[in-house]
């Protein structure tokens, strides 16, 4: 059966929904455009990428540019998600907005904090809604953790923190002129571990210990290195101290000896919480009980968006949400800047497609300890720290 055939929607009604960036990370979100548009829930008006070669097949009618400007020209859709370089991200948003469109804006929402509060305004301007694309916090295994929390589960909260031990090759840096920078060309990029790769650690995080509005977050101390010969980091950590007198330990690295599963900790008086975010699976662990695993469902953030733009029903990731994780995104490209690791500290592995990918000895080690004791890597005497 065809794409295009006009039975599958759900009358004229179906929102319409462009795709903008649909290489790299934006193929996730056109095949999921296209996967509604079969099912009859969207109408996929268009799609926008400089490179609009090798696509899978479209939908009779859907239109094609080589921007969001020139699709915009052709006529705004209901709906619109940008999955660009983050640098971008301000600009076509708020044109999106200003046109307007919905937005679905892929993390980080933008690359400043004066980006973040010029976009809120447009959003307010606009009444438009802008949804940001922290997918995790579609979940409602955020909610079932915080639940348990104000339950008492675990007791008082100690504290929360939040770790990822991923891998990412050479070929990840080079995949764009972008890629593992901070800056280019005069512009934040913020392309680094803690505000890309496992952005969703501090985002989620933060959602769960409550304090995701900017004004949730008191203070920000990073303590960023990088493995790989970039600007930007890819093996961090960073304290976060609330409003509310708590604080978050983040830790992550993109150079682990193989990827594992991130996860966010709730450290309570009499137990823990441990949210593994990417596959919405809670372990709750009480000294003198087994342990309780539960798996929860998902809300696609799209579909999410698309039903408070029929319903007028809150948003699950709304760009106001995403002022804490702007906050610490801030220190991170305002602070020190990353410490390179001396190579000798480092395993270089060549895989077989000729790419490499490069091990910090030891790394998932550090990323414990430092959890477990609330302390940044240089808190630990690493000997690559030093």
């Amino acid at each position: 059966m065809p794409l295009d055939d006009a039975t599958r929607y759900r009358g004229a009604s179906a929102p319409s929904v462009a795709v903008v960036g649909v290489n790299g990370h934006g193929r996730s979100h056109l095949l999921r455009a296209l996967a509604a548009h079969a099912a009859g829930e969207v109408r996929l008006a268009a799609v926008a990428d400089p490179r609009l070669d090798a696509l899978p097949e479209l939908p009779g009618g859907t239109r094609r540019h080589g921007d969001l400007a020139s699709l915009l020209e052709g006529g705004a859709p209901d709906a619109v998600v940008l999955s660009t370089p983050i640098h971008t991200h301000a600009e076509l948003a708020t044109a999106a907005l200003r046109a307007g469109c919905d937005v679905l804006l892929e993390k980080p929402p933008t690359a400043t904090g004066e980006e973040f509060s010029a976009l809120l305004d447009v959003v307010a301007a606009t009444g438009g809604r802008c949804q940001v694309g922290f997918q995790s916090l579609g979940s409602e295994a955020v909610r079932h953790v915080r639940e348990r929390v104000a339950q008492g589960r675990v007791g008082e909260v100690t504290g929360y923190s939040a770790a990822g031990c991923w891998v990412r090759t050479r070929g990840y840096y080079r995949r764009a002129a972008w890629a593992g920078h901070r800056h280019l060309d005069g512009r934040v990029v913020a392309d680094g571990a803690l505000t890309n790769p496992l952005a969703h650690a501090v985002a989620t995080a933060l959602a769960v210990a409550g304090a995701q509005r900017a004004e949730d977050v008191a203070s920000v101390r990073t303590d960023l290195f990088h493995v790989h010969d970039i600007e930007a980091d890819d093996t961090s950590a960073a304290r976060v101290h609330l409003a509310d007198g708590r604080d978050l330990l983040v830790a992550v690295t993109l150079c682990a000896a193989e990827r594992g599963e991130p996860f966010v900790v709730v450290e309570g008086t009499a137990g823990r919480l441990t949210l593994y975010y990417a596959i919405d699976v809670v372990v709750e662990e009480v000294p003198g009980r087994p342990p309780l695993v539960t798996r929860h469902a998902r809300t696609d953030l799209l579909a999410d968006l698309l039903a408070a733009r029929e319903r007028g029903t809150a948003l699950l990731s709304p760009l106001s949400a995403a002022g804490g994780f702007t906050r610490v995104l801030d220190a991170v490209v305002t602070g020190p800047a990353p410490r390179a690791v001396d190579p000798s500290f480092a395993r270089r592995v060549v895989l077989p497609d000729g790419d490499e990918r490069l091990e910090l000895t030891g790394v998932e080690g550090a990323v414990a300890r430092a959890l477990s004791g609330r302390a940044l890597f240089s808190e630990l005497d690493l000997p690559w720290t030093r």
